[in-house]
């Protein structure tokens, strides 16, 4: 498998996180937008994805209905090689989120 997933995880709730609102964006342009499955995943943002910076914006304020401190994340990440799978899973909580290179 080649191409960007991602899946979010609410940690505040301890399941996946439906229904988040996203935006994949190469070099600030617009490749896809999205929401999150009912497992919390996004698959085939860009399959392959182009060599290049790109950024996950993650609609995180509205999935909270407003009561989180960061309105939106923003993951930016590169691909350097169109052949790997790229799999950029969230963590995330009303209060703190985080990130990382999954597999």
């Amino acid at each position: 498998m080649t191409g960007i997933t991602t899946h979010v995880l609410d940690t505040s709730t301890g399941r996946p996180a439906a229904g988040v609102e996203g935006q994949l964006l190469r070099g600030g342009t617009l490749v896809a937008l999205g929401i999150t499955d009912a497992d919390g995943r996004w698959t085939a943002l860009a399959s392959p994805a182009e060599p290049g910076s790109y950024q996950l914006v993650f609609a995180t304020g509205a999935y909270f209905r407003g009561s989180s401190f960061h309105p939106q994340v923003v993951v930016d990440f590169t691909v350097r090689d169109s052949a790997e799978h790229h799999h950029v899973p969230l963590l995330l909580s009303p209060f703190s989120y985080t990130t990382y290179r999954g597999s």
